[in-house]
């Protein structure tokens, strides 16, 4: 449960115009989709993706480091670090499991004989979308698990595409028709307000001090 006592405190230390910016860009991410990267060695690629869902209103990314540890490049994530929410798992089936229990299905972006092209993608239902690594695409674990699988239509002589290219097409497609769409896919309100106190912690730079005085000056005398 949000203390929005504290939340207001905090957000008195904002600008009028960046608590407009939270509430225009909150008013835009959904849950709805997921992301969610395998292994992803390269990491300029991982936060190239994270860039991704930031700029069109993705919260939650997942990131599975059964095999390489993790760390975001920070120039290329351009800050999108700040305002997306980073869940990481050390196995995949712990990933798959975790999302399920969301009630997330789970698609494989891959060229499978069944996967449906992109514009064919239905939207309407809660996903999570799995991008494997760069050499090897995804593991044989997610593609015997997937409820679905997606792949982008191609017509030239090359067959795929760097992960982060493949990421920001399909977001950026199932995004665009999902606000388009009768579905319910915006933040409920707990899941603003949430975000709200989040994002104002990330905005001030001494916020332990901060804190402490909030605290400090709401704890009752013994």
């Amino acid at each position: 449960m949000i203390d929005l006592d504290y939340l207001a405190y905090l957000e008195d230390f904002l600008t009028d115009s960046r608590k407009e910016r939270f509430a225009a860009v909150l008013a835009n991410r959904t849950n709805h989709f997921t992301i969610a990267m395998e292994d992803v060695y390269q990491l300029h690629n991982t936060s190239a993706v994270m860039r991704s869902c930031e700029v069109f209103g993705i919260q939650q990314l997942n990131v599975i480091e059964q095999k390489f540890g993790k760390r975001i490049d920070t120039q290329i994530a351009m800050g999108a670090q700040k305002w997306v929410d980073i869940n990481r798992f050390n196995t995949m089936q712990n990933c798959m499991d975790s999302l399920r229990e969301k009630g997330y299905q789970i698609i494989a972006t891959t060229p499978h004989n069944d996967s449906c092209m992109l514009h064919e993608f239905d939207i309407t239902k809660k996903s999570a979308i799995f991008f494997g690594t760069e050499k090897e695409g995804l593991s044989q674990e997610v593609i015997d698990q997937a409820d679905g699988f997606i792949k982008i239509p191609m017509v030239g002589f090359t067959e795929s595409l760097n992960i982060s290219v493949s990421a920001a097409i399909i977001i950026q497609d199932i995004t665009t028709r999902l606000r388009q769409s009768e579905v319910n896919w915006k933040l409920t309100e707990e899941e603003i307000l949430n975000k709200r106190l989040l994002w104002a912690k990330n905005s001030i730079k001494d916020i332990k001090r901060i804190e402490e005085r909030y605290y400090s000056r709401n704890t009752p005398l013994i």
